[in-house]
This record gives C-alpha cells, structure tokens and sequence, in this order.
C-alpha cells in the first residue's frame, strides 16, 4: 500500500524543482511512498505560521531561526543527525539543532555572497572600498527590503567585531559604526528602488540587462549561473574581505522538518534522512536546481562546472558564516529589527540612533541561548 505525504516548500526553482524530482525518485526506487509538494511565496517563507502548516502536512521546507520557537511548541518531530553536522556546510546543520536535538537537516545552504557579470565585469571587487568605488561609477545594486538589509547589518557587524552579532545587544558601537557607514556610503550609490528589492529581483536584474555588472551582499541562487535559466548567466563569489577573509555572512538555507502531527511518522523521517545524503543532495537534488547543504555537492567538480563555479567561488563565506541567535522569542525581534534598520536607512539616521533601538531589542534574548 503506498503511503502518500504532503509537504510544504518555497516557490522558486530552487525550492521547488530539487524537492520535487527527489520526491520521484524516491518512489521510483522502489519505496511506497508518494510526496506531493505545494508551494507558497518566498515571503510567507520567511513570515510561516508554523502552527497552521504542521496540521496541515507531514513535511515542511523550513527557515532555521523558526526551530527555537517550534520546539518549543512541540511542534517538530525530532530527527536522527543524518550524516552527522561535518556531512553539511558550515554550522548548516547545527542552525537546526536545539536543545541537543535535531527539528531539521540542512537539505538546502545559503547566505549572503556577492554575484556579477563576468561579462561585463572580468574581476570583482574584493573590499568594501572597492566596492564603493565601483558603486560610484554606477552599475552596482544592492536588495535592500527590510530583511535584506537588516541581513546586510548583520553580516558587516559580524564580520567587523569578529563574532555572531545579537549576542550581547546587538553589536560592538565601533563595528557597528563602520557597518551604518558603510551600507549608508551604498544606499546613496545604488537606484532608490533597491530599498524595495530581494536578491531574486536583483539578480533577475543582473542577468537580464546590462546596466548592472554586480551587487556586493545577496542570498546566493545557483540557478543564475546554470547556462540557459537567464539571459546572462552570473557568476558568483565570496563577499568583499574584512581583514582579508570573507567573514560574517548571515546564515540562511532552508532544512527539511516532520509535523510532529504526521501519522506517518517513520515514513516521513526516512524520507527526510535520504534527501539530504550525499547521493541524493549530489545527484538528483543538485540536478534539478537545487543548492544543496550537504558538503558532497560543495566539493562535486561536476556541480561546480554546472553552476559557473559557484561551490567553489562561495564555500569561504559559506564556511565563515554567522548564525543568528537561537531563542524562542527571536522571530518578533527580527521583525522588528527589519523594521528598524530599513526606516532608519530611508531616514538617515544615525548610527548611534539605529544601535541602540537595536540593542534594546536584542537584549532579552540574552547570549545563553546562542549556538544550541
């Protein structure tokens, strides 16, 4: 008898296209069960009830700094380490750990990189002055909505103190001071209407006109330097150095996680555990447009060929990332951390104004939470 789940993931290639063919060639190795995919807009991605979708499906396509909350709530059903957190770029696997418990495997890994136009652009810059510099001559954009540019303050503050920011407040007054003045010197070199913008739209618009040749901070999408998903492929690479390494790009990715609701519970964890392999996340996962977290694809030169390189060119940062802090309560603090450092962009507030708003929100979640 087979047995039929349904999942839940993001609506882009990325997150579709990857679940969905491994779902199939689950089935059409022989095991009796069929996963049927819905989707739903990156931005409920990121804003997900997750209440609401363990009702309604056995597997969920998930965010990481969501784990602390839903664990909390009993909501997530606790997993086996798969490969174990080396198998997995960077601290991948460990964002979805809490507790000494695993609520997710880090199927998908991102954070935010720089991309460009080798075309148009033959070497990228390498620093932040550099990269003002280009700025300045025009063609540089820069997605600025609300989340990504509070993902923008977090990696420079992490990057420049030379830890995870949100730990003790938000973040050192001196990193946090070279971070304002920074991404501000940017806001007023790119187009106003990055202030609107996600990575997906800016890389859209770099690899669909040639006005723009790079942008310095977006969440990487693989799918942009496959040959023929645009009109101009991208090239991706490592975020400009502080001190001459990549360091303190805010983690993102996407994890697989079972409804504690399901009443197929093994089935689901069994499949959960063999997407996110080696054999699969390198193989059929990759194949079909995904970005896989497990470090076998990072390390495949035939998905580093497919992709223009970007494995390669971007595991430093991946590898250097920073990682949100692991609270229950940290989603309402991130959403109004958005809220914060996008009005006070817009406003051109000062620095010291910004820090301590930010502060004052990060506070409560303390620092014994970081890193479960």
């Amino acid at each position: 008898m087979t047995i039929r789940l349904r999942g839940i993931t993001w609506d882009h290639e990325r997150g579709r296209d990857s679940i969905v063919a491994a779902s199939r060639a689950y089935t059409d190795a022989g095991h009796d069960v069929e996963v049927e995919w819905e989707v739903r807009s990156l931005q409920a991605f990121a804003d997900q009830d997750l209440e609401t979708l363990t009702r309604a499906y056995d597997l969920l396509v998930i965010d990481h700094p969501h784990i602390p909350q839903a664990a909390h709530a009993g909501l997530l059903a606790p997993l086996p380490a798969g490969e174990g957190p080396d198998a997995f770029v960077g601290r991948s696997e460990q964002s979805y750990r809490w507790h000494g418990a695993q609520y997710a495997l880090a199927i998908d890994a991102a954070a935010q990189v720089a991309a460009y136009r080798p075309d148009l652009l033959p070497e990228p810059p390498r620093t932040w002055p550099e990269v003002l510099d280009l700025a300045r001559t025009g063609g540089v954009l820069w997605p600025a909505k609300p989340i990504d540019a509070f993902a923008s303050v977090f990696t420079l503050s992490s990057g420049l103190q030379g830890a995870d920011a949100g730990r003790d407040g938000f973040a050192e007054p001196a990193a946090f001071a070279r971070t304002w003045d920074v991404l501000s010197q940017l806001r007023d070199l790119v187009p106003a209407e990055c202030l609107d913008e996600n990575p997906i739209q800016t890389a859209d618009r770099l690899s669909g006109s040639n006005n723009w040749a790079y942008a310095p901070l977006l969440y990487g999408y693989s799918n942009y330097a496959r040959a023929g998903f645009r009109k101009h492929a991208l090239r991706w690479t490592n975020i400009p150095e502080i001190d001459g390494q990549p360091r303190g790009s805010m983690l993102g990715g996407a994890g697989l996680a079972v409804s504690v609701r399901t009443e197929h519970r093994a089935e689901a964890i069994a499949f959960a555990t063999w997407v996110a392999g080696s054999e699969v996340q390198s193989g059929v996962y990759a194949r079909a447009g995904g970005q896989p977290g497990n470090v076998s694809a990072w390390t495949d030169a035939a998905l580093d060929e497919l992709t223009g390189g970007f494995f390669a060119d971007t595991r430093r940062t991946l590898e250097m990332a920073s990682l949100r802090p692991q609270h229950p309560g940290y989603m309402a603090v991130q959403d109004a951390a958005c809220e914060r450092v996008h009005r006070g962009l817009r406003n051109r507030d000062s620095a010291s104004e910004v820090l301590a708003d930010l502060d004052r929100l990060f506070e409560p979640l303390g620092a014994s939470h970081a890193g479960r």
